[in-house]
């Protein structure tokens, strides 16, 4: 086929064997988001039309086989995306039991960091403005706001809604704002009422909609103090929609009284995590770090497709970078970004049952990646990961990977003290405290000093009173994820 003829199953984004109901589907994704009722950008209506002709000759089966006939062979290297794999051991073996398997996957950007161009984004602020919030926590919070809008880039929308038990746009998203006004607005944002997340993230979702274009990092960060009562499904049903919009939420919570679990599962939903901030002089370092994370953004979602395979059981999934956080093992997985200067990294951990170790060979994955990159209107190429394994009669002698060996000794932290509240939530308080104490040994074996002492604290308080301190919980969790990216910025320096 000649170099200026399209490829158009690249430009529905879909492999060469994809089914009619995956062209159809990839194309209705495609059309949603270059309809040009919707973006007028330029070159998006021509894209437009060479979506729909794609659409034409592969949706017929009969105009499907021709095309492909002059088409040249598959090249399997994606040009964008590069990804590398690595499992805990080389082969599997024959067993009349259970095993572990763990698989690191790392992806990154292809083309060098020069070359990246940088997505304008589209964010909206939604701010906790509920009685709970007055004083240093909201004041930090204005101003900060007031700090990111005065470091917009020209091509940047920056939103602004508070909420309490009500919601109200405080700067709307649009381009050209006049600043003098919107400063003013936020400074006059007065507390008020009771937290009911619900509003408060309706009405983000409906600025993010003003200015929503597939060429922007469309992102909702949500901050709050406190628990909402009565609307978590709403909230979590609301993520979802945000979810198939490529709008992800980033969940911040101030203090100690509100839900951390709740905050996971809503950013998770979206590929994005939740953070702690403990003291409101923080939220200026956490707010602005985001800002600069969403601004060096290549790949603004990655989702992992997959077949369940017979005999084998995907049992965990963690992000390891750019921010830490566990992830729902069902498919599809929304595993997060990909930032300019940090790969994805996630470690997957898979149960073989001794039925799949009969054969002489197991497949423990059979999926697909799927990439959006905002800078880049049509879709990348998505990427085939059939990962295979051969069983053996002996085990191999061969050392896992280095990088697998790290990971794991970093998850092994978090893992603790998700089991030791996980007990203390069942009432079974003696195995929290055992869990508490061994992560407080292996966290002097590492240095980590002063969290250890917090692990030590708490295992007492749930060995004498049955309970954590109003921040044991959160500071043991979020401290111990906190360590992964340690560990990544010291491999960057």
């Amino acid at each position: 086929m000649p170099s200026n003829k399209p490829d158009y199953y690249s430009v529905l984004g879909v492999f060469r064997d994809a089914s009619q109901e995956e062209i159809k589907r990839a194309y209705f994704d495609a059309a949603q988001r270059l309809h040009p009722d919707k973006n007028v950008a330029p070159g998006e209506t021509e894209l437009f039309l060479e979506t729909q002709k794609a659409y034409e000759i592969l949706s017929n089966p009969k105009r499907r086989s021709l095309y492909d006939a002059t088409l040249p062979p598959e090249i399997e290297v994606n040009s964008y995306i590069r990804h590398e794999v690595y499992f805990s051991r080389p082969n599997l073996v024959k067993l009349d039991e259970p095993q572990l398997i763990y698989m690191l996957l790392e992806v990154a950007p292809r083309i060098e960091k020069e070359e990246l161009p940088t997505p304008p984004l589209n964010i909206c602020l939604v701010l906790d403005r509920s009685t709970s919030m007055q004083g240093d926590k909201l004041d930090m919070v204005k101003a900060t706001a007031i700090q990111l809008l005065r470091n917009l880039r020209t091509e940047d929308v920056l939103s602004v809604v508070a909420f309490s038990d009500n919601a109200e746009v405080i700067v709307p998203a649009t381009l050209n704002l006049d600043m003098k006004k919107q400063e003013g607005r936020i400074q006059m944002i007065q507390s008020s009422g009771a937290t009911e997340i619900f509003n408060g993230l309706q009405m983000g979702l409906k600025e993010i909609h003003r200015t929503l274009d597939p060429s922007r990092v469309n992102h909702i960060i949500l901050l709050t103090d406190g628990q909402t009562y009565g609307d978590e499904i709403a909230c979590l049903q609301l993520a979802e929609e945000a979810a198939a919009q490529n709008i992800g939420i980033t969940g911040m919570g101030i203090g100690n009284d509100w839900n951390d679990i709740f905050l996971d599962a809503l950013a998770g939903k979206t590929g994005g995590s939740s953070s702690y901030i403990s003291k409101p002089k923080d939220i200026q370092r956490l707010l602005v770090d985001k800002f600069n994370a969403l601004i060096s953004t290549y790949a603004d979602e990655v989702l992992l497709e997959f077949k369940e395979q017979e005999n084998i059981k995907l049992n965990y999934v963690f992000r390891l970078q750019p921010e830490g956080g566990s992830i729902q093992p069902e498919s599809p997985i929304r595993l997060g970004p990909i930032l300019r200067d940090t790969p994805l990294q996630v470690l997957f951990e898979f149960v073989v049952n001794p039925a799949a170790s009969k054969a002489e060979a197991v497949t423990i994955l059979n999926g697909s990646l799927k990439i959006s990159i905002a800078a880049r209107p049509i879709p990348v190429p998505p990427i085939r990961l059939i990962l295979n394994r051969e069983i053996r009669i002996h085990p191999s002698t061969e050392p896992p990977p280095a990088r697998v060996l790290s990971a794991l000794s970093r998850l092994t932290l978090y893992r603790m003290q998700d089991r030791a509240r996980a007990a203390s939530e069942r009432g079974e308080f003696n195995d929290a405290v055992r869990h508490l104490k061994n992560l407080a040994t292996h966290l002097l074996s590492q240095g980590e000093h002063s969290l250890a002492k917090t692990a030590l604290f708490e295992a007492d308080n749930l060995e004498r009173i049955h309970a954590w301190s109003a921040s044991g919980a959160k500071d043991v969790k979020y401290k111990t994820r906190a360590l992964l990216l340690e560990n990544k910025k010291e491999k960057a320096g």
